[in-house]
């Protein structure tokens, strides 16, 4: 008798590891995204048995990507359900070069980040100084990678257009980089795979998993930093990405036809108008992450740096004004210094964007600070590493573990280890000269 495809297909110890594999895949990516879960809730949110469940969180657990705790002691009769977590000492390497400093992360399925180190650079940063930068931090974290248990590989969130496919940046006009090929360097430099995407898109993709975004279908998203403002939308739960892949420059909508002229050529656009750099100069700051910029603006009510927030919140609400009626977001997330404005003056933003969209469609959309803060882009980079382990967690088999062993053997001639300069100043090279925050 005949079998049909399908059921030789199903009934194939090919087919049947295809959805084993798939069924490993569904659990982990609950955990990572969602948190401890009992047996008891993953069967129920996957509609697998009990027996399933079990055989599948047992699987994770061998491969050392899950583990399971006791729960607290719960009011009703019959023995509670173990919690199952995500192991968060399965690790991803972040890094986020910028025109001002280049950031390293260590960090863990669920988003923990277990370590953020902040180099701030004396002049733009180059490859190969993000390459030996990222290796010295690396160095300086021997003592997380030794607590880790596996290593998945490194992750870039870059200020610039990217071919996400190969890591290459092609064009990060703030940078001076032009065909770049970062994550061919990262990994040859590092000795993990690597890959690279828009710090941007990225950004977007961590709030709606962890953070102000989740649970959205209609987000707009805007990132600021000391490059500029990148963004990108969610549309009916699908990330826009365009005929190539690019979508999402809004930070070149024009808000002031009369102002600065932008690198792209025309004038008074999103990015040149809210800036950053106009913030720091009203504060007398050469640099400032996100923390240290709020810092220094809470409680200043200089009639300068209220001129300009007001100023620049009003062209920031321009432009948002814009997105509602294209996009008609439910959400729209500030990220980055564009967060910090937001906080500065409540309610601005709100009530210009309320006045000036069509429809009534102002009143309707919620305006969010990213909830992730400062860590927002590691965690976003993070998730470039994760997407392959998560679709085939299986694979964690072929990574090294966190061991002192995995991490790259000696610190790049001339770089000193984050930890050596941390504790004893020791200076980089002129080409890659800063200080280093933690």
């Amino acid at each position: 008798m005949s079998t049909s495809p399908g059921t030789a297909q199903r009934s194939s110890p090919q087919g049947t590891e295809r959805v084993r594999g798939q069924n490993l895949s569904r659990i982990l990516t609950l955990l990572h995204r969602q948190g401890p879960l009992s047996r008891a809730e993953l069967t129920r949110l996957c509609g697998f048995n009990r027996s399933t469940v079990g055989a599948l969180v047992s699987e994770l657990a061998q491969l050392g990507l899950a583990y399971e705790t006791e729960p607290a002691a719960a009011r009703r009769v019959g023995r509670p359900s173990p919690l199952v977590h995500a192991n968060e000492n399965v690790a991803a390497i972040a890094v986020h070069p910028d025109v001002d400093a280049v950031t390293v992360g260590l960090v863990g399925l669920g988003g923990k980040v277990h370590r953020r180190i902040r180099y701030d650079a004396g002049s733009l940063p180059t490859v190969a100084d993000t390459v030996s930068i990222s290796r010295s931090v690396v160095e300086g974290m021997s003592s997380e990678l030794a607590a880790m248990t596996l290593l998945a590989g490194i992750g870039a969130a870059v200020p610039g257009l990217v071919n996400s496919n190969d890591g290459t940046v092609l064009l990060a006009p703030h940078l001076n980089w032009s065909d770049e090929p970062l994550a061919a360097e990262l990994s040859a430099g590092l000795g993990l795979p690597a890959r690279a995407a828009n710090d941007a898109n990225l950004g977007s993709l961590a709030e709606s998993l962890f953070g102000a975004a989740v649970g959205e279908s209609d987000v707009v998203y805007l990132n600021g930093s000391a490059s500029g403002i990148g963004g990108g939308a969610l549309v009916g739960g699908v990330p826009l990405r365009g005929a190539t892949g690019y979508a999402g420059e809004l930070g070149h909508t024009v808000v002031n036809d009369a102002g600065s002229l932008c690198h792209c050529g025309r004038r008074g656009c999103l990015e040149t108008e809210v800036s950053l750099g106009r913030l720091l100069a009203v504060l007398g700051l050469e640099h400032a992450d996100q923390d240290q910029l709020e810092a220094a603006m809470a409680g200043n009510s200089s009639p300068e740096l209220v001129a300009e927030s007001h100023r620049q919140l009003d062209l920031l609400a321009a432009a948002l004004t814009d997105f509602v009626n294209i996009f008609n977001p439910g959400v729209i997330v500030l990220g980055g210094f564009l967060g910090v404005l937001h906080s500065f003056v409540p309610g601005r933003l709100e009530a210009a964007v309320a006045d000036g969209a069509i429809g009534g469609l102002g009143a309707e959309v919620r305006i969010r600070r990213a909830a992730l803060g400062s860590e927002l882009l590691l965690v976003g980079a993070a998730e470039l590493v994760f997407a392959g382990l998560l679709a085939d967690p299986s694979s964690a088999g072929a990574l090294p573990a966190g061991a002192p062993a995995g991490v790259p053997a000696g610190v790049p001639a001339g770089v000193p280890a984050a930890a050596e300069v941390l504790s004893a100043g020791v200076e980089l090279p002129a080409s890659a000269r800063g200080h280093w925050t933690d």
